[in-house]
C-alpha cells in the first residue's frame, strides 16, 4: 500500500525482517557454497541460480566482447588501416597517372566527351584511386586476419564446428573463472580500493533505512554495507554481495538515502555486478590489454600523454569504444532504469526524484559517442520521465499513468538451475553427443586407424589387386601413367607372390606420423619390415582424418641388352642402357630370352617394403641341351660340303692341298671329324672353335701334272673349325670364319 501524504509505500506486516549479514549465515538451501557467497541474494533457490541469472541476462554484451576478443579484431584492425593507407597512396599515385590512359581510345576521341572524360580523370583519378585503394586494403587487410586462423575449414568443414565450440567453450571458461573470482575475492578488492566497515554511529543510520529498503521490496536479506570516505560525492554502487556507499551520504535526508539504498538493493539482488563481471571475463585477454593505456591515461590526464598513448594503443582503444561498451553499456542503461523502479516499489519515488534531479544540474550536453553511447547511465531527465509513469508526484493531474511496479517485474521468478524441459534438452544433447562420440570413435576404431591402412595395403597385395593396395600410399609416391599400368599388370600376373601370414607387431605414432612394424612370410621367409605413415590432411566427411603410407615403392633395376625380358610372364621392354621399374611388396620372378641356343634360367627377387631398390638383375643364359649336338650336326654339314668341292683348296674351308705342282684330279674324304667347342657370346651367339687336340683330318686323293708327266697322289691334313653358331629365324645355323 502507499501513503497519499509520503508518497511511500507501506510495508506490509507480513513481510519478514531482512537477515543480518554481520555475521555471514548459510543460505537457506543449505549450499556448501554458502559461506564462500556470503551476503549473496537469497531470492534465489541457490548460488548456482544466481550465479546464471546474472551471467546470462546481457547477451548482446557478452556477444560483442566474445567477438572482440577472440576474432582479434584489434589486430585485424590495426592490418585493415595500414593495408588501406598502403593502398590509398598507390591509388593516388597511380590512379593520378595511369586512368586517364585506361579509357578506350574510342572514348577519348569523342568530341566534347572525350576532353570532359579526360580533363575529370586527370584532376580526380588520384583523389578517386586514393579513395578506392583505401576501401580495398582496409577490407582486405580485416579479412585477412579474421579468415587466416580459419584456412584449414576450407579443406575440413568440421575444423570450422570444432574451432568455434572451442573458442566459445575456452570464452566461457575464462568468463566464468574471473566471475568467480570476482565474486569471491569482492570482500579484498573491496578493502584494497579504500571501502571499510561502517561505524556504530554510521551503521545506526543506515542499516535500519537499509533493512526498511529491503523488506518494502520483499528481499530475505540484504548485501553487506560498507562505506568510503568521500565527504564531497554523494554516491552508492552495488557489487555482487556488498553495496558501497561514500560518507557524504550521510549528511542527506532518510528519505533520499533510502531511495538510493532501494535504488543498490536492485543492482545486487538482480546481479548486474555478476552480469558485468562475465562481460568482462569474455573479454578478458582485451581489458587487461586496454587497462595499461587507460591507467596511462587516467595517471597522466595531459592532452601530450592521451596522444602518445592513443598512437600507440588505438587498435584496443578503438575496440574497446565501438565493439565492445557499446552493447554491454546498452544493458547497463536498462539495469538504471530497473533500479530506479525498484526505489518506487520501495515508496521512495520523491527520494529518487530529489536524487535525480540534483544530478541533472550538473551534467553535460550528451554529444559524441562516449557520451550517447557508451554511457553507463541513461539522461536523468529520461530517467524522471519513467518515475513519473510509474509513480506519479503528489498533487498531479493525472495519478494513473503507467501501471503498479511489482517485485515480479523487477526481479522474475528465479526458478530451478534448469527447467524440466530444459533438464530433457540437455539429456538428450548429452546422449546424441555422447552417442555419436561413440560411433565417431568406433568408425574412427575400425575404418581410419594407422593399422588399417597397413591391413589394406597387404590385403590388396593378397588379392593381386595393385590398385587397391596403391590406395593406401599417399599421393605424392604413387607410380602414375605407363608405371602403373606396369605395376597392375605384374601384380595380377599369376607369378605374383605376395606377403604371407602379415602381422602388425606395433606402431609408434608420433603426432601426424607413425611408423609400424610388420612380421611377414615372403617366398618362404619370415620378414620383417617397417613402414612409414602420415596422417592426411583433408578429412573425410569433415571428421576422420585417415593415414596413407609415406613409403615410395622399391624399384628393381633391369640389365641392358636384354631382349625378351620378362617379369611373371610378362613382357618388359628394356633399353640400350637398361630401366627401373617401380614395383610393390612381394616375389618377382624375372626370365630371360630362350632359344634352341640358349635358355635363361628364371631370378626370383625379393622386394620388401621399406626397400629402396631391390637391387639388380643378373641374368645369365645358358647353352641348352641340344645346342651341343645341333652344333655338331651343322659343323659336319658344313665339312661334308667343303669336302664334295673337287679343288685343291675348298673356298672358306679349312682344309686345302699344295705341293708345287699342277693338281689335274683331286678329291677330298673326312677321315675324322673335329670336336668343337661352343661358348656364348650372347642370348642368341655361341663361337664354335676347335680345341688343338681335337682336330679332325682330311684325305686329298687324285693326280698332279709335273715335269716327268702325271703321277698320284694321296695325302692327310689335320685342321680345325672355327666360326659362330647364331639363330636365324628360330634354326641355329653356323657361320665358319673368325
Amino acid at each position: 500500500m502507499r501513503d497519499p501524504e509520503t508518497d511511500r509505500q507501506v510495508r506490509p506486516a507480513t513481510v519478514e525482517t531482512p537477515t543480518d549479514p554481520e555475521p555471514a549465515t548459510e543460505p537457506a538451501d543449505g549450499s556448501r557454497l554458502g559461506k564462500s557467497f556470503a551476503n549473496r541474494p537469497l531470492g534465489y533457490p541457490n548460488a548456482l541460480v544466481w550465479l546464471r541469472a546474472g551471467i546470462l541476462r546481457d547477451w548482446r554484451g557478452v556477444l560483442g566482447a566474445f567477438l572482440a576478443t577472440w576474432f582479434y579484431v584489434p589486430v585485424a584492425l590495426l592490418l585493415a588501416v595500414w593495408g588501406g593507407v598502403g593502398l590509398a597512396v598507390y591509388g593516388l599515385v597511380a590512379g593520378g597517372s595511369g586512368v586517364a590512359d585506361a579509357v578506350p581510345s574510342v572514348l577519348r576521341d569523342a568530341p566534347l566527351v572525350g576532353a570532359l572524360l579526360d580533363a575529370f580523370l586527370n584532376r580526380s583519378g588520384g583523389v578517386l584511386g586514393g579513395f578506392a585503394g583505401f576501401a580495398i586494403g582496409f577490407l582486405a587487410g580485416f579479412l585477412v586476419v579474421l579468415v587466416l586462423p580459419w584456412r584449414d575449414a576450407f579443406d575440413e568443414p568440421a575444423n570450422l564446428f570444432t574451432g568455434l565450440a572451442g573458442m566459445v567453450a575456452a570464452a566461457a571458461l575464462v568468463g566464468v573463472l574471473y566471475t568467480l573470482y570476482r565474486v569471491l575475492w569482492e570482500p579484498w578488492l573491496l578493502t584494497v580500493s579504500g571501502a571499510r566497515q561502517l561505524s556504530r554511529r554510521e551503521a545506526a543510520r543506515l542499516r535500519p533505512i537499509l533493512y526498511d529498503c529491503a523488506s518494502a521490496l520483499g528481499l530475505p536479506n540484504v548485501p553487506r554495507l560498507l562505506i568510503e570516505d568521500d565527504p564531497v560525492l554523494t554516491n552508492a554502487r552495488a557489487y555482487a554481495r556488498h553495496v558501497v556507499v561514500t560518507s557524504s551520504l550521510l549528511d542527506e535526508s532518510d528519505e533520499d538515502i533510502a531511495a538510493l539504498l532501494s535504488h543498490e538493493l536492485v543492482h545486487w539482488h538482480t546481479g548486474d555486478e555478476v552480469t558485468g563481471a562475465f562481460v568482462r571475463g569474455v573479454a578478458l585477454p582485451l581489458v587487461l590489454v586496454h587497462a595499461v593505456p587507460a591507467w596511462l591515461m587516467r595517471t597522466f590526464p595531459h592532452p601530450a600523454t592521451n596522444l602518445v598513448v592513443f598512437v600507440f594503443f588505438w587498435p584496443v582503444l578503438l575496440t574497446m569504444k565501438y565493439v565492445v561498451l557499446p552493447p554491454h553499456s546498452r544493458d547497463v542503461r536498462a539495469a538504471e532504469y530497473r533500479a530506479d523502479a525498484g526505489a518506487v516499489l520501495a515508496g521512495h519515488a520523491r527520494g529518487m526524484r530529489d536524487m535525480l534531479e540534483r544530478r541533472k544540474s550538473f551534467e553535460s550536453g550528451r554529444s559524441g559517442w562516449d557520451e550517447a553511447v557508451c554511457a553507463t547511465h541513461p539522461p536523468s531527465e529520461l530517467r524522471l520521465d519513467r518515475l513519473e509513469r510509474l509513480a506519479p508526484p503528489a498533487g498531479a493531474a493525472d495519478r494513473t499513468v503507467g501501471a503498479p511496479v511489482t517485485a515480479e517485474d523487477l526481479f522474475g521468478r528465479p526458478g530451478a538451475i534448469a527447467s524440466p524441459r530444459t533438464v530433457l534438452v540437455a539429456g538428450l544433447l548429452a546422449l546424441a553427443c555422447g552417442l555419436g562420440g561413440t560411433l565417431l570413435g568406433a568408425a574412427q576404431w575400425a575404418f581410419f586407424r594407422p593399422a588399417t591402412v597397413v591391413d589394406g595395403y597387404f590385403s590388396g597385395l593378397a588379392d593381386h589387386d595393385a590398385r587397391a593396395a596403391l590406395e593406401s600410399l599417399a599421393p605424392n609416391v604413387r607410380p602414375s601413367g605407363g608405371d602403373l599400368e606396369m605395376l597392375a599388370a605384374l601384380v595380377e600376373a599369376k607369378g605374383y607372390q605376395p606377403p604371407e601370414d602379415v602381422d602388425v607387431t606395433s606402431i609408434e605414432r608420433d603426432g601426424d606420423e607413425a611408423v609400424a612394424t610388420v612380421d611377414f612370410t615372403l617366398a618362404g621367409q619370415k620378414t620383417t619390415a617397417k613402414l612409414h605413415l602420415e596422417r592426411e590432411e583433408s578429412a573425410t566427411l569433415g571428421f576422420f582424418h585417415g593415414w596413407a603410407i609415406s613409403e615410395s615403392s622399391p624399384w628393381l633395376d633391369l640389365p641392358a641388352g636384354q631382349a625378351g625380358l620378362t617379369i611373371n610372364g610378362v613382357p618388359v621392354p628394356v633399353g640400350p642402357e637398361g630401366s627401373s621399374i617401380p614395383v610393390l611388396p612381394g616375389a618377382y620372378t624375372v626370365g630371360g630370352q630362350s632359344n634352341p641356343l640358349a635358355e635363361t634360367p628364371p631370378q626370383v627377387v625379393l622386394a620388401v617394403p621399406g626397400q629402396g631398390n631391390v637391387g639388380d638383375v643378373r641374368l645369365t643364359p645358358t647353352l641348352t641341351s641340344t645346342a651341343q649336338s645341333t652344333a655338331d650336326q651343322e659343323v659336319r654339314k658344313y665339312l661334308d660340303a667343303c669336302a664334295a668341292q673337287q679343288v685343291a683348296a675348298p673356298e672358306n674351308c679349312p682344309f686345302r692341298y699344295y705341293n708345287g705342282e699342277t693338281v689335274k684330279k683331286i678329291a677330298w674324304k673326312i677321315t675324322e671329324y673335329p670336336k668343337v667347342e661352343l661358348t656364348l657370346t650372347g642370348p642368341t651367339t655361341a663361337q664354335v672353335s676347335t680345341p688343338y687336340e681335337a682336330q679332325g683330318a682330311a684325305r686329298a686323293t687324285g693326280t698332279t701334272q709335273g715335269f716327268y708327266g702325271t703321277s698320284p697322289f694321296t695325302e692327310d691334313d689335320t685342321f680345325g673349325v672355327t666360326g659362330v653358331l647364331s639363330v636365324v629365324d628360330g634354326k641355329l645355323t653356323f657361320q665358319p670364319g673368325e
